[in-house]
């Protein structure tokens, strides 16, 4: 991607989930869109778009859904369906490059996409900012929190929230496009 990029979109997703292994991964479906809109040349965000979505296959969330996400039922029964966001969001993200922390919001948006036969709200585009990351730093790969340590930035917001997540990362992209020192890891001290 050497072209200079004028805009970037970071999304993350919450999806339907449980811990018992009820609800297969395939039929997961998201029920909240973060969206952070970044300048490529500053970096700074300048917009945001957060929509809850309402879950078809599997209205219900379960009690461990709730409890990660923060999300509840009456969040997701009075939300539009993936249908009706997912164009709001592409207009939204309109010419940015599509960015997020993995692949699994692009898989996630497009496993949506086709249960609703419609198109992916964000094209094929994606850049992946946890391996960016990775290969700034020069080490593994990390979740989100574990490279905001890393970069010496204290989490905001509520963990597993979409657009609260999605202002965490948007405060990585500096890093992962190595257009911030990451510098030395830290070492760990023992217990």
């Amino acid at each position: 991607m050497s072209e200079a990029i004028a805009r970037y979109l970071v999304v993350d997703l919450e999806a339907t989930c449980d811990d018992l292994g009820a609800l297969p991964r395939e039929e997961s479906e998201i029920i909240e869109i973060g969206a952070v809109l970044v300048d490529g040349a500053t970096l700074e965000p300048i917009a945001e778009f957060q929509s809850f979505v309402r879950p078809v296959v599997h209205p219900r969330l379960s009690p461990f859904c709730t409890e990660l996400t923060t999300i509840t039922q009456a969040d997701v029964a009075r939300a539009p369906t993936f249908r009706f966001v997912a164009p709001k969001l592409a207009a939204f993200g309109q010419g940015a490059l599509f960015c997020s922390w993995g692949g699994y919001d692009r898989n996630q948006l497009e496993r949506d996409a086709r249960r609703a036969g419609i198109r992916s709200p964000l094209g094929p585009r994606h850049l992946n900012l946890k391996e960016a990351f990775a290969r700034a730093a020069g080490e593994g790969q990390s979740g989100t929190y574990g490279a905001l340590r890393r970069v010496g930035l204290k989490p905001t917001g509520t963990h597993h929230r979409g657009i609260d997540d999605a202002r965490n990362i948007a405060r990585l992209l500096p890093y992962a496009l190595g257009r911030a020192a990451i510098g030395a890891p830290r070492e760990r001290r023992p217990r």
